[in-house]
């Protein structure tokens, strides 16, 4: 949620900054409901007021000795009085609620630093690692790779859920684990993080917190019996939660939080994209990273968490290239993102495999996450940080792809092959699963 005063003091000046992304905030509709609601306030308070001071009349009058007509009319003001009193605290109440719901629906700030631009076409290349591989041959796409190792099968997961599925067998499956626990090693024994395990399911006020809700329900997978829960998005959203309705101390800060989860999305809005491989699924793995720190140290621990999400890719030696989104592509929480996007010879394109976005105080006040330099300080929203390190299946793919030989064996990166009982390949094979 953006600074309510700064939407309430400087209408124009948030209405001019959200239309860096695209959004239309109409500021004098905006503005009128913002004096109604002021105007309404200040009756209540006078209401509260005269109400006050009639019911001192009445008790000086009845102290005074009991005068049966002054008593009478006090008393029918006093009633005036609250009638109005109650129907103006419902017009507030009322009035509260709508602006409380259009705050919601209201994107973060764009940071300064963000290039203008209206889509992902205009998004500007930070860095470039490493190069495409010369593989000498046409290369295959994971699909097919995956066929050929038989490890890899969309019709068996379409026959137990449906479209969008897939189920890992043999090398595959035990290459996915092998990532993930290389993944988590990383970025706790060399980043510093504390690895946590948190639910799968969410109720709605962890995801208003972190700005899924009200926007994405349609991307989200609720729960029939229990409608107040969802299958979580990303991790991001019990994790960063952790960190609501709490004031640390800024020696505390910052908090680096790394969690292994199966995400859960309804790709609402992507059909017709990606139906083959693995690319969009609506179950799929995700290591992810998230920061909470004071307002001074969030940019810089945006390159921090970026390039700890990038150190993955290095190990694993994939060349990727780094994005600094547009305006106009961020997402909803977002105050400034990178993209990480790993190069996919099967496609002949580089695709995101992550995204790492400060979200400044947007989350923090929805979540009431806050911090202080001493106990007896004043609490000030904390920042809030995440990305992915990495997306697990995009992470296979790239792998497959990218590590293939004519022949179809996949040679397994250095780092990976303790996790594998030592083996440098998998072998294509030539019977079923």
């Amino acid at each position: 949620m953006i600074d309510i005063k700064l939407l309430r003091n400087e209408t124009g000046q948030v209405a001019a900054n959200l239309a860096r992304r695209g959004f239309v905030l109409d500021a004098d509709s905006y503005g009128k409901e913002e004096e109604r609601r002021k105007a309404l306030q200040v009756r209540l308070e006078d209401l509260r007021r005269q109400r006050n001071e009639g019911s001192r009349a009445v008790g000086r009058i009845k102290s005074g000795g009991v005068d049966p007509a002054a008593l009478a009319s006090e008393m029918e003001r006093l009633a005036v009085i609250d009638h109005e009193l109650e129907e103006t605290e419902g017009a507030f109440r009322t009035i509260e609620a709508s602006l409380e719901a259009f705050h919601l629906t209201l994107p973060n700030l764009v940071d300064a630093s963000i290039p203008d631009g209206r889509d992902a076409s205009q998004n500007v290349e930070v860095r470039r690692v490493g190069d495409p591989p010369q593989l000498g041959f046409t290369p295959h796409d994971h699909v097919a790779i995956g066929e050929a190792l038989c490890g890899m099968d969309f019709s068996e997961a379409a026959r137990i859920t449906g479209a969008r599925f897939v189920v890992l067998k043999g090398d595959l499956a035990r290459l996915q684990r092998a990532l993930i626990n290389f993944m988590m090693d990383v970025h706790v024994a060399e980043h510093g993080y504390e690895e946590v395990y948190v639910p799968h399911l969410v109720n709605r006020a962890s995801l208003t917190g972190t700005g899924q809700l009200p926007k994405f329900e349609s991307d989200l997978f609720g729960i029939a019996k229990i409608t107040d829960w969802y299958l979580i998005p990303t991790a991001e959203v019990p994790v960063t939660n952790l960190a609501r309705d709490r004031v640390f101390l800024n020696t505390e800060l910052p908090k680096r939080w790394v969690a292994h989860t199966p995400c859960y999305r309804s790709e609402a809005g992507s059909y017709g994209k990606d139906l083959k491989g693995m690319i969009r699924q609506h179950q799929f793995e995700k290591v992810e990273l998230v920061t909470v720190t004071t307002p001074d140290h969030s940019m810089e621990a945006l390159e921090t968490l970026t390039a700890h999400a990038e150190a993955i890719l290095n190990k694993l030696e994939l060349p990727y290239r780094v994005m600094l989104l547009c305006a106009g592509d961020l997402g909803f929480a977002s105050a400034k993102t990178y993209d990480l996007e790993v190069w996919l010879p099967g496609q002949n394109q580089y695709r995101e495999i992550s995204s790492c976005s400060n979200c400044k105080d947007f989350q923090a006040r929805r979540l009431q996450a806050r911090s202080r330099a001493r106990m007896s300080d004043k609490p000030e929203w904390v920042h809030t940080l995440n990305g992915s390190a990495l997306a697990v299946g995009r992470t296979l793919v790239a792998l497959l792809e990218n590590r293939q030989d004519e022949g179809g064996r996949i040679s397994i990166p250095e780092p990976l092959r303790p996790y594998l009982g030592g083996r440098s390949h998998l072998e294509p094979r030539r019977g079923g699963g």
